[in-house]
């Protein structure tokens, strides 16, 4: 094999290799607010709001208001118990679990959140 293949072949050796080397440090970088707030990362002071904003709002539009992927969460009928075990445990080709994402006391601040939705003024 002559040098230019040989330097082509070791280029993504060394990339992994630099790669590897430096994952730690920029893990070590990534600012604790930027972490998801589950259960792993912790932050259980953050409101039901923006625990909904950042992973539930993608398919319960408008904050829960609209239906969009998921279905409209105002003046959902279900009680808390029901919530809080479809989002622990999901519905099988409907919603994902996110028992692993949140914590017990996230899930509350979630329910607060959504039983709190009043339509927008205005």
């Amino acid at each position: 094999m002559n040098l230019k293949w040989q330097i082509v072949a070791l280029l993504p050796v060394m990339a992994l290799a630099y790669l590897a080397d430096a994952m730690p440090a920029l893990a070590q970088q990534q600012p604790q607010a930027q972490q998801p707030g589950g259960a792993a990362g912790g932050n259980e002071n953050v409101n039901g709001e923006v625990l909904f904003a950042s992973t539930c709002g993608f398919c319960h539009s408008d904050g829960g208001r609209q239906a969009g992927k998921g279905p409209q969460l105002m003046n959902d009928s279900h009680d808390d118990d029901f919530l809080r075990n479809r989002i622990k445990n999901g519905k099988a080709g409907a919603m994902p679990a996110f028992g692993a994402t949140f914590s017990d006391a996230q899930i509350d601040e979630i329910i607060k959140y959504i039983r709190g939705l009043k339509p927008h003024e205005g």
